[in-house]
């Protein structure tokens, strides 16, 4: 079942060495997006109404990139709604905004007849067919690459070489696939609004980019990217104040008891990350946006108040893809341009997320 499955791909995936090497190839994609970006901008510099769609194109890019050994070539200005990378995502937001209807309990390869699930079906197979042919063309890589140490390998080809079995790896992509564009790509939504209706705090990070990473020249590594204290603490705040995944569900195998209520096994718990993150009793002045908490102490702060990823044995296996594919585009972007929003307000809405409800139509400007 899905122990086996997280037991087996955890230990690579969660190794801060296996991120490391994705330093560069996530940089390539997002220097290729920021491209798009600036040529995509109208006489204003405003960015398209479906600039969120955007952000999707290249956190499926990133993804792709990482999961599948691959460019899918999901940013070439020329993508119709037909086309293959757009399909991805299509299918990537139907998984993933339907799951939940279908069924909370169980993981999405059990089969569960109901209405939806023939769409639901259809969509995984489309799924599971681009998967198993890319990871079938790493196979074919694998056989005549020359291999000294792990350290030659793709997190893909490890996973291909410890299990032999390409279903493993088929599922471990499927997973950060699926769960991965999603959820990035409205974290990013809702990280880019917030830095470009907060001016102050934006500068700021772009003068810690800026004294970090000198030279645009250079390519980013991973050391550089972690001295990016306050461009951390300000994706943190965001994650703390909107918290893109609304909570965690977890089905209890046991009775217990929790805070002096009795709960049955088998009854599903959510812990609501939305809500706690901005409880007075667990975080000083909930209201006011301060990255500065995350950095100096002094405070309430509790540490499970904000807990964008999960905890414990069943914490997000993408935390550092995602962490990563933040830090380096805000890296790329601030260092260059200024983010502005010269439209009505947005309203962040729950949908199956939170996130800014609306065209996020930001205004991009040279610095």
């Amino acid at each position: 079942g899905r122990g086996s499955f997280r037991s087996k791909v955890q230990r690579p995936i969660l190794q801060p060495q296996t991120v490391k090497k994705y330093v560069a190839p996530i940089e390539l994609v997002t220097e290729d997006f920021i491209k798009y970006m600036v040529d995509a901008r109208d006489e204003n510099g405003d960015l398209p109404h479906e600039f969120d769609n955007d952000i999707h194109r290249w956190s499926l890019e990133c993804i792709g990139r990482v999961a599948l050994d691959v460019r899918l070539g999901c940013l070439s200005p020329q993508l119709n709604s037909n086309s293959e990378p757009q399909r991805i995502i299509d299918a990537a937001k139907f998984a993933l905004r339907n799951v939940a209807v279908l069924e909370l309990k169980a993981p999405y390869w059990r089969y569960i007849p109901t209405p939806l699930w023939s769409k639901y079906v259809n969509n995984m197979n489309f799924f599971v067919e681009i998967c198993s042919r890319y990871i079938n063309e790493a196979l074919e890589r694998l056989k005549t690459k020359k291999v000294t140490s792990e350290n030659d390998l793709s997190l893909l080809e490890r996973v291909l070489r410890s299990e032999g079995d390409p279903k493993i790896a088929t599922i471990m992509a499927l997973d950060l696939i699926l769960v991965g564009i999603d959820t990035i790509s409205m974290a990013v939504c809702s990280i880019l609004y917030q830095a470009a209706t907060r001016l102050e705090q934006q500068d700021k990070m772009a003068e810690e980019i800026r004294r970090v990473l000198p030279d645009p020249s250079k390519p980013l590594s991973y050391s550089d990217l972690d001295k990016l204290h306050y461009t951390k603490a300000f994706v943190r705040e965001v994650f703390r104040m909107y918290s893109t995944v609304i909570g965690n569900g977890r089905t209890l195998q046991d009775d217990d008891v929790i805070c002096g209520y009795h709960i049955p096994k088998g009854v599903q718990v959510v812990f609501p990350t939305i809500v706690t993150g901005n409880m007075e009793q667990f975080v000083s002045d909930p209201l006011e946006f301060k990255p500065e908490r995350w950095l100096e102490g002094g405070g309430k702060l509790h540490p499970f108040a904000s807990l964008p990823y999960g905890f414990g044995a069943r914490i997000c296996l993408g935390r550092r893809f995602a962490d990563l594919e933040i830090q380096v585009l805000l890296a790329k972007l601030l260092s260059r341009y200024r983010l502005e929003y010269h439209h009505e307000p947005l309203d962040y809405a729950v949908t199956f997320m939170y996130a800014p409800d609306g065209p996020l139509r930001l205004r991009m400007i040279e610095r």
